[in-house]
């Protein structure tokens, strides 16, 4: 997830350059609901691992 993050904020940077501003808009405020989202998530597997002391194993 924070791969997409990351994807999202360089097409902002680029779309600006290129003078795209509704476009880059658009990518970054898709960048920032991503990066919003993974940080509640990596903050509820903190609050898992501590409460019941063992890791968060996600199906594969």
């Amino acid at each position: 997830m924070l791969g997409y993050v990351i994807t999202f904020f360089i097409l902002a940077v680029i779309a600006g350059l290129l003078g795209f501003g509704g476009l880059a808009a658009g990518f970054a405020n898709i960048a920032q609901f991503l990066a919003v989202i993974f940080v509640v998530l990596f903050i509820a597997s903190l609050i898992y691992s501590m409460v019941t002391g063992r890791s968060a194993n996600p199906p594969l």
